[in-house]
């Protein structure tokens, strides 16, 4: 209990504090559509933040110089990572559907005015789909008042992740907010009619993607299975402070990363650069990401 309320305060203060995120960083709302055979998928942004190169975060196994050389190789800045933090609309037929919700307003998350700049609001959106249940990924559910964001949402969450989630203290408020609507799942069930969940192990319990089929066309939201589109694809075998269990977390995203770029599959990142939609291509004996154009 104690090690869980320690993770999940730091990784809140990994977004929102000062002492950790540049506040400098240029932030707006955006959108940006794709189409996934007969759906129409959005990226949304919530947040971008600059988080330190410290040892503490990306490469906890390794140190600062490491990660510092990863980053100079690929042409960024080596004392900060940047992270986004962004979520996937899915329009598929009359169902509008919400993956992750950011950060939400306590941390000043740009989500609800990116749907809004999109052409759609939330009391639109009939599903949400969590992947985990860092702060991350659901403080949006819940409005700057206390109350649900999507009222007229089924809020879907894996039964390991909801479970672990209200054991929570400090999430028991918004536990208490989103309970009438949470509908969980056993990862790896499909969750809607052209959406299957992925287990993912490592991150969280309950750690999930979600692969979204059109036809012959599809695109994997692999959630946190990455996080720096430089640093977790140059060198997966390096732990990250966010993972639950640092050996699972790192065995998924060396299987996940040679799976999508064998197959060249579409892939969504949600801490990847904005808008997060593109392909892991290997080179040179790691990976890099090609942004999608659509």
């Amino acid at each position: 209990m104690m090690k869980t309320l320690i993770f999940s305060a730091m990784l809140a203060a990994c977004y929102t504090s000062n002492a950790l995120a540049d506040t400098a960083v240029t932030d707006a709302p955006a959108f940006k559509t794709f189409h996934i055979g007969k759906i129409e998928v959005t990226a949304l942004h919530d947040k971008s933040s600059l988080l330190p190169n410290d040892g503490k975060i990306l490469g906890v196994d390794v140190g600062e110089k490491p990660v510092a050389d990863v980053l100079a190789a690929a042409g960024a800045p080596t004392g900060k990572i940047k992270l986004d933090v962004d979520a996937l609309f899915v329009k598929d037929g009359n169902k509008n559907i919400l993956i992750d919700t950011g950060l939400g307003p306590s941390a000043q998350g740009l989500l609800v005015q990116s749907l809004i700049k999109s052409g759609h609001t939330p009391e639109q959106i009939t599903d949400v789909l969590i992947t985990h249940v860092h702060r991350d990924h659901i403080g949006g559910l819940v409005t700057a008042d206390g109350k649900q964001t999507f009222p007229n949402a089924v809020v879907k969450i894996s039964s390991p992740d909801w479970a672990w989630l209200q054991t929570m203290p400090k999430m028991a408020a918004l536990v208490s907010v989103i309970k009438p609507q949470v509908k969980a799942f056993t990862p790896g069930d499909a969750v809607m009619p052209d959406i299957q969940s992925v287990p993912l192990q490592g991150h969280t319990p309950g750690h999930v993607g979600y692969q979204i089929t059109s036809g012959k066309a599809r695109i994997f939201n692999i959630a946190d299975s990455a996080h720096s589109a430089i640093i977790s694809l140059a060198k997966p075998e390096w732990a990250i402070s966010f993972d639950n269990d640092r050996a699972e977390g790192i065995a998924n995203r060396k299987t996940v990363l040679k799976e999508v770029a064998a197959d060249r599959e579409l892939i969504f990142a949600p801490h990847f650069p904005f808008p997060g939609i593109g392909y892991i291509v290997p080179k040179d004996g790691h990976y890099v990401f090609q942004p999608a154009v659509d």
